[in-house]
């Protein structure tokens, strides 16, 4: 019986990472071939299966071992703006996420099922942004943020760090994720994994693990 749900947060309980990157792509007038190509191996070699250790600018920013602004500045200098003017480096990452908005039914699903006495917790791995945390506090009972505990997913420790905090074990819980890899390393732990794709297939997924009505 599932006792516990493990959740990430960008692209599970907001809207998806390529619509945020699509509108601020946009709205900073930065050439998209150009940053696609540029992230593409980067962002690979950070999800891959098996990529926890060796140099990677992700895993740095998002164990939280260099700082935002040094990430911003490589960022910056690396990417190409299609009226010819340097992008400006500062704030680079709020303004990159900042087309997340929060998907209220999936929020909706985790306020029910702790009402139910499930306990909830999110596993986000994080680029130093800043989090809107306001409410968090009706909808989870832990809080896993990967530059706050120099941890990442797809690293199992930080799964085992989840664990301890709602106390339970691996077969009694589920984790939410969009990223497959990141599933893929929960599953062989024994977490039950679900591959977030849309809302409504997940959470009718989740309603049978735990039997309970979710909506």
């Amino acid at each position: 019986m599932v006792k516990g749900v493990l959740i990430d947060w960008g692209g599970v309980l907001t809207t998806s990472l390529h619509e945020a990157i699509a509108e601020w792509l946009d709205a900073d007038g930065i050439d998209g071939e150009h940053y696609r190509e540029l992230m593409s191996e980067l962002v690979r070699r950070a999800y891959e299966q098996g990529a926890v250790t060796g140099e990677n600018p992700i895993h740095a920013l998002e164990r939280g071992e260099i700082d935002v602004a040094t990430f911003e500045r490589d960022l910056a200098a690396r990417l190409i703006t299609l009226h010819g003017v340097p992008l400006v480096a500062e704030g680079l990452i709020d303004r990159m996420f900042a087309g997340f908005r929060p998907v209220q039914p999936m929020y909706e699903m985790l306020r029910v099922a702790r009402a139910a006495g499930l306990a909830t917790c999110l596993v986000s791995n994080s680029w130093g942004h800043t989090y809107s945390r306001d409410g968090w506090e009706h909808y989870f009972d832990q809080i896993v943020i990967s530059g706050e505990v120099g941890m990442r997913k797809p690293e199992p420790r930080i799964f085992h760090h989840a664990l301890g905090l709602v106390g339970l074990r691996p077969h009694e819980c589920v984790f939410i994720d969009d990223i497959e890899a990141n599933i893929v390393a929960a599953r062989a732990l024994g977490i039950v994994g679900l591959h977030h794709r849309d809302t409504d297939t997940t959470i009718t997924a989740l309603e049978a693990l735990c039997d309970l009505p979710l909506r």
